[in-house]
């Protein structure tokens, strides 16, 4: 049987006491012994002389869904049948919380019941923590359990997880003694930076169409919203007469089509004398690389490469929509800084600008006017169109608009 994990509202679920109870006849001895020149942790396996149950009842703090010191919360799980109250009964469930300041997703609860165990309901909750990690560009995930829930610290190693510190007396002064230490555990996004003797940057074959919607739809599939509809774009601005294709790129390592860019002319408009004015210039979108390649600098390498050949096109000047977080780190500025606005006259962190000619935005400045192809997307084609392609689960993040 195949269970739907779905999202768990706050407003619905606040304040459940998730029952966080488990027996184990293992343990991992936790020491910390001081030396002359130090001091030495160790982590060794050891047994009890009899099973150990641990209980939320013991607890003075239960574990419980949305607790307010997790302010930016969310939760997916598994819910069965409504019970006595009325409220669905919770089945599994798993929660994070970003922690800003170090760039780190926390998974802050992980429960499965007892007779969902066994059939990989935990690695399919942990996959759509690892794919929130990614679509919100953390660097790592971490998450806490403790040395005597082997069978939990088992499972967390088999999802790439490490251990990465301890805390001695996280639950009591008698942690270690009680031989239940709190072990903070890390899964990292290791990825090297792409040799330039690594990636081919060039057209894209009249072969490989589909093959470039579908990098597309992997790379922003539920990244702004359920779903996506980027792919859609990419198909219908290859017949649009703004679309330029001798801008636009892909790139490819190994054979596989990692990442893309795809170029447009838009133009800027003014009013002169009672008059509109209008200036060519480009803007691009989308601009993406698949999950598995994200932070490898193939979207700089192609970025880079197609800016260098507008200008060498003669183009002046690219505005874009795009990720406030990332684009000002390769010389994009918000437009307020060439005194244009969006058509609606609006200024905004992810309304940006890029002069391949030095003055040629800020002197002109103006209303930017996107292409009317973003005006042919629509939900309809959009669900016809996605039949088309492999497409992962849809699912709701935090991240999504």
């Amino acid at each position: 049987m195949t269970y739907n994990i779905i999202p768990l509202p706050k407003a619905e679920w606040e304040g459940t006491v998730i029952p966080m109870r488990y027996t184990t006849e293992e343990y991992f001895d936790v020491t910390i012994d001081k030396k002359e020149d130090g001091y030495t942790i160790g982590m060794k396996m050891a047994k009890f002389d009899e099973p150990v149950s641990h209980y939320p009842e013991e607890y003075d703090f239960p574990d419980k869904l949305y607790q307010p010191h997790w302010e930016k919360a969310y939760a997916w799980g598994i819910v069965g049948e409504s019970g006595e109250n009325g409220k669905p009964q919770l089945l599994a469930c798993i929660e994070t919380c970003p922690e800003e300041w170090s760039n780190r997703l926390m998974v802050t609860e992980l429960w499965v019941h007892e007779k969902l165990r066994r059939q990989g309901v935990a690695h399919r909750l942990m996959a759509i923590v690892k794919e929130q990690a990614i679509l919100e560009h953390r660097r790592a995930i971490i998450l806490e359990t403790q040395s005597c829930n082997v069978g939990a610290i088992r499972f967390y190693e088999s999802e790439g997880f490490a251990p990465i510190g301890i805390d001695s007396c996280c639950y009591s002064n008698r942690d270690l003694e009680r031989k239940e230490v709190r072990i903070n555990m890390g899964y990292f996004f290791r990825k090297p930076k792409v040799e330039p003797g690594q990636i081919e940057i060039r057209e894209e074959r009249s072969e490989e169409y589909h093959a470039v919607e579908q990098a597309t739809l992997n790379a922003f599939w539920n990244k702004y919203r359920i779903g996506c509809d980027e792919h859609q774009l990419v198909r219908k601005l290859r017949s649009h007469e703004d679309y330029l294709p001798k801008l636009s790129r892909i790139a490819v390592i190994d054979g596989e089509i990692v990442g893309v860019i795809c170029y447009m002319k838009t133009h800027l408009r003014k009013e002169v004398d009672g008059k509109n004015v209008e200036k060519e210039i480009l803007s691009f979108g989308p601009l993406c690389v698949v999950p598995k390649w994200q932070g490898c600098g193939v979207g700089e390498i192609l970025l880079t490469e197609t800016l260098k050949l507008a200008k060498e096109a003669g183009y002046e000047g690219v505005v874009i929509f795009g990720e406030p977080d990332y684009y000002p780190r390769v010389g994009f500025k918000t437009c307020d800084n060439f005194g244009i606005t969006d058509a609606e006259g609006n200024n905004f962190d992810a309304f940006m600008g890029y002069e391949l000619v030095e003055g040629a935005l800020s002197e002109f400045g103006g209303r930017y006017m996107e292409s009317e192809i973003v005006t042919t997307l629509n939900e309809e084609d959009n669900e016809i169109l996605t039949r088309e392609f492999v497409t992962p689960a849809e699912m709701k993040f935090p991240c999504q608009w």
